[in-house]
């Protein structure tokens, strides 16, 4: 049996997954889970602990790996537990000797001393980080994810991230572009740049090239991509160049998530955020006249310690003010070792009642967003035969698709949810651009066509 990866947490703990799976598998392992943790939240390190140990009552025979930012800041837990055979950190995950490490471990006749157990090494003294060019994401897959930066310099005093990734440090612009290039050419629609803290992307490489700039070149120098997408940023941080590419180049989606926490000045301060409340708000306002259609994202912290019912009301009212369509909505979550940990808690009753407040905003905003596109036409991502996303990654639910077409279609109508999109009633007119083959008004060409029915027909298979 292959290496399967049980992948909990980050957008870029998924990208992190895919290459785990390509080193651990090139390494020779087999039969074997390896569980790519989160520690953002105790609950999450629960959720971890709980999957492995309904995997390994269902494969008792399957060795099971632990790594990620829980694996990090909590390996020896992790190592006390019966059923884990090996816990590799962060910084090891991405390594192909961490691997074949670990299967000359299980391969020892007399099996794995507790000394062996555990090979997690310092991360806060990992300096550099290696580009992974991934061939291995299946063809077709309409989005993927591009890491460009890792780790992060800043202690937000809720957050034990930085202990679970350590200091920012970036790939170098040139083999990012290398790898958006060869992900374009084998058929991928839309490109997400991720990384723990995106805006502070090559401040340790030479000439400290700024977000903005490497955005700038993915574009300049694969202009075969038509959807560049970036994952959350840091408002405060954001530099001239990406405001100005925001404004110019349709091809970086009109979407933007906020890592905001906050909506009052004393709580941000105590958060050690870098932003105040009307940072917050000029932002949003100054991209809103940039680019007008522009959709933001936001993750928000209910219950932070010392947290009033008025200073939480701030946090609610910035829904509005930032005109926010998506909301994540944290729980605060006590962390050990962090500065908030020791601050004056809030109730857990008053934490899930504000969190369940605050989600209700976010329904609210996102149902506003969604009435507002009816009537819009919209280039839409086919996810799935049932649905897409639009520029703004608002979902759109469809009546049948090939993943990987980008179609223009009409807002019709919403069902709470999502959007309903339609052809309209001249299904010739509409649009469909298949990326790598010619598709043009809805009129396929004999390559394309034999593309799409080769896809059909492997789908097919798999049922």
């Amino acid at each position: 049996m292959s290496v399967d990866v049980v992948t909990f947490g980050c957008r870029l703990n998924a990208y992190e997954s895919e290459v785990i799976r390509r080193e651990a598998e090139q390494a020779g392992l087999a039969d074997t889970i390896v569980i790519n943790s989160c520690a953002v939240t105790n609950e999450a390190v629960a959720q971890a602990r709980q999957s492995i140990r309904k995997l390994k009552r269902e494969r008792p025979a399957a060795r099971i790996v632990v790594t990620g930012c829980a694996a990090q800041t909590q390996a020896e837990m992790f190592a006390g537990m019966a059923e884990v055979d090996r816990v590799v950190g962060n910084d090891e995950k991405m390594r192909g000797e961490a691997w074949r490490a670990t299967r000359a471990a299980f391969d020892a006749p007399f099996g794995i001393e507790r000394s062996e157990k555990v090979a997690v090494a310092d991360i806060m003294a990992v300096t550099e980080m290696a580009p992974h060019l991934l061939d291995g994401f299946e063809r077709g897959l309409p989005r993927v994810f591009v890491q460009v930066q890792n780790g992060c310099d800043h202690r937000c005093t809720f957050c034990i991230i930085p202990y679970g990734r350590g200091n920012s440090r970036s790939v170098p612009m040139g083999a990012v572009v290398d790898q958006v290039r060869a992900l374009v050419a084998r058929g991928h629609a839309e490109i997400v740049l991720t990384g723990v803290d995106l805006t502070s992307y090559g401040a340790d490489l030479p000439a400290t090239p700024k977000l903005g700039q490497l955005v700038r070149q993915i574009l300049r120098h694969v202009p075969e991509l038509k959807r560049l997408r970036i994952s959350s940023i840091d408002s405060v941080e954001a530099d001239r160049d990406l405001l100005d590419v925001i404004a110019d180049d349709s091809r970086l989606m009109p979407h933007l998530h906020l890592s905001l926490q906050s909506g009052d000045d004393m709580i941000l301060k105590r958060m050690k955020r870098r932003h105040s409340r009307k940072d917050a708000i000029d932002f949003c306002a100054q991209v809103r006249r940039l680019r007008p259609d522009i959709a933001f994202g936001a993750d928000i912290i209910a219950g932070f310690p010392t947290e009033t019912e008025e200073m939480f009301t701030r946090s609610l009212d910035l829904v509005e003010e930032c005109e926010l369509t998506f909301l994540h909505v944290f729980p605060y979550s006590r962390r050990p070792g962090t500065p908030a940990a020791r601050m004056p808690q809030v109730d857990g009753g008053a934490i899930k009642e504000r969190a369940k407040r605050l989600r209700a905003a976010g329904e609210a905003a996102l149902l506003r967003r969604l009435a507002a596109e009816v009537g819009a036409t919209r280039d839409v991502l086919i996810e799935s035969n049932r649905q897409g996303r639009t520029e703004h990654f608002l979902p759109v639910a469809i009546d049948g698709d090939v993943p990987g077409l980008v179609r223009r279609l009409m807002m019709t109508g919403h069902d709470g949810a999502r959007l309903v999109g339609s052809c309209g009633d001249d299904e010739d007119g509409c649009e469909a651009v298949r990326l790598g083959a010619l598709m043009i008004t809805g009129i396929e060409s004999n390559e394309a066509c034999d593309e799409r029915r080769s896809r059909e027909r492997h789908q097919n298979s798999l049922k």
